[in-house]
């Protein structure tokens, strides 16, 4: 069973349906002390990363998924949920993020192509991941997003994906931490795979 965290900054429905049809069990909850209960927990997010990370912390959120990873947990973060786990993000000033992997959260610079990214684009693995077993390199994922991951440590990069002249990180794995800049939930087969991944990993 994995937990949905509800934060207010989540696509919670569109995530619960795609595990209901892997026939995976889920608990959408709001009540953070919940997590001692679950092995596999899930942070979904849409919107501003210093909305969201305000919500993160105040719900208490933050502490209880630090304590979760130091049990040896795994996360799973989408989109605005990834882009949380980083350092620190520059939208909209600078905010502190969970620091789960050092780095940075950074907007695209383009005059060629329209920002925000939204659509379908192709992921090429830099790495072994548990997550993209079984999905052939290259398979094209759903994106919607204007602010991308800049992780310290290359190892930590599982993916990347070409946009706006940048070949950015689309995918981390650490230490059970996972995280993915695409929306698996709107990806059709592929999608779906990924997040079975997570489910069985």
């Amino acid at each position: 069973m994995i937990f949905i965290a509800d934060y207010g900054a989540g696509n919670l429905r569109s995530v619960q349906k795609a595990f209901e049809y892997l026939g995976v069990k889920t608990v959408v909850s709001s009540d953070a002390s919940l997590l001692v209960n679950f092995e596999k927990v899930l942070v979904p997010g849409v919107g501003a990363f210093g909305h969201a990370i305000r919500s993160f912390n105040a719900s208490g959120f933050s502490e209880a998924l630090f304590e979760h990873i130091d049990k040896g947990r795994k996360v799973l973060g989408i989109c605005l949920g990834m882009q949380l786990f980083l350092t620190q993000s520059e939208e909209r000033g600078t905010h502190k993020g969970l620091d789960f992997v050092p780095g940075k959260v950074v907007r695209f610079k383009s005059d060629s192509e329209k920002v925000p990214q939204i659509g379908w684009n192709s992921v090429a693995y830099s790495k072994e991941s548990v997550l993209f077993e079984g999905i052939p390199d290259n398979s094209f994922f759903y994106f919607v997003h204007s602010f991308y991951c800049e992780p310290e440590c290359e190892e930590d990069i599982a993916a990347t994906t070409l946009f706006a002249g940048k070949n950015f990180c689309s995918a981390i794995e650490k230490n059970g931490i996972f995280a993915l800049q695409f929306h698996p939930e709107k990806s059709s087969g592929v999608g779906l795979k990924v997040l079975e991944n997570f489910a069985k990993c």
